[in-house]
């Protein structure tokens, strides 16, 4: 339920301005919920009563949106899912009312507190029959450390807010909803990215919990994911060396890649290439060259870096650095 922060005309990897929407009538709702980066369709049975606003900033590839409306719904359709080009997770904070999150034939009720993850690749429902707030945290399914076939298997998990794990993030998140202004610059990258870590960290958490939920080809995946995340900054990192580590055939390992859609090397290049491009515009990097940051994340020839940096993110290193 992401707010028309990004149209498609609107590139990826930029941070805009805090944005504030109020609905007009629940066709302008509608309006706003179908520009998402995801279109939804909604309805409401109090059509004249209906109120509706969104708070949201987008940080890079992530969109951080605080959503406030009386009672309505909104659908994920397979019609709808046909138009997507990307893959995205979001996940629901509920601040005020109650949720009702469907997909996958699983059911989530949120009450205040409570947190739940749901794909934009599948079909989904969030029923509202109250007035109700959330903020709603989305990014592409590869921004995550897991395996996205890992997390599919915990949407529309009620995840409660009353402690551990979820309580801690829920309560950072519900910090970011108070003060929505404090994600610019390079401290809001990092903020972004640090949400990013406690999300993925919960989601480990609770398969912890419940392992028996978990297909061994996940966790091998998330095995693998972790590894590679440890030894990024190593040039000589290789398939084959990623499936002895992990005893398998590089056969193997491959495999477990093209089923959640991605390839090693693939995944490889992006997690380098977002280290990198935080680090470009971190100060603490700031006496750092270019040659330098990328080297620090296993890219040792400049040329290739600054080739594939334009080609992911449309502006070489440098001109990311200056702010362009």
């Amino acid at each position: 339920m992401a707010a028309s922060v990004l149209s498609g005309a609107t590139a990826p990897h930029t941070t805009q301005e805090l944005t504030t929407s109020i609905a007009a009538s629940f066709d302008h709702w509608k309006h706003l919920v179908a520009e998402s980066f995801v279109p939804l369709a909604a309805r409401t049975e109090d059509v004249d009563g209906f109120r509706g606003r969104m708070r949201a900033r987008v940080l890079d590839r992530m969109s951080i949106v605080e959503v406030t409306a009386t009672s309505h719904e909104v659908h994920r359709t397979p019609a709808l899912i046909a138009q997507a080009h990307e893959r995205y997770f979001k996940l629901n904070l509920q601040l005020e009312g109650t949720g009702l999150l469907i997909q996958d034939n699983r059911e989530a009720v949120l009450r205040p507190g409570d947190l739940a993850i749901y794909d934009t690749s599948r079909p989904y429902t969030l029923a509202f029959e109250d007035s109700t707030r959330i903020m709603v945290l989305m990014f592409p399914c590869e921004a995550l450390s897991l395996p996205t076939e890992y997390v599919g298997q915990l949407a529309a998990v009620r995840m409660a807010g009353s402690g551990g794990l979820s309580g801690i993030v829920g309560q950072f998140i519900r910090q970011l909803s108070g003060d929505l202004d404090i994600l610019k610059g390079p401290s809001g990258s990092r903020l972004a990215a640090n949400a990013l870590d406690l999300v993925s960290t919960m989601l480990h958490a609770e398969m912890d919990i419940s392992p028996d939920r978990m297909k061994p080809q996940a966790l091998l995946a998330v095995s693998i994911r972790e590894y590679i995340e440890a030894n990024l900054s190593d040039p000589l990192l290789s398939p084959a060396g990623i499936a002895a580590a992990h005893f398998i055939s590089t056969r193997h390992l491959h495999n477990v890649f093209h089923e959640s859609g991605s390839t090693v090397a693939s995944w490889i290049r992006t997690q380098r290439l977002e280290g990198a491009r935080r680090e470009l515009r971190d100060p603490l990097h700031a006496g750092k060259s270019v040659g330098a940051v990328a080297a620090r994340w296993g890219i040792l020839d400049a040329a290739h870096f600054s080739r594939t940096f334009r080609d992911a993110f449309g502006v070489s290193p440098s001109e990311w650095r200056r702010g362009a």
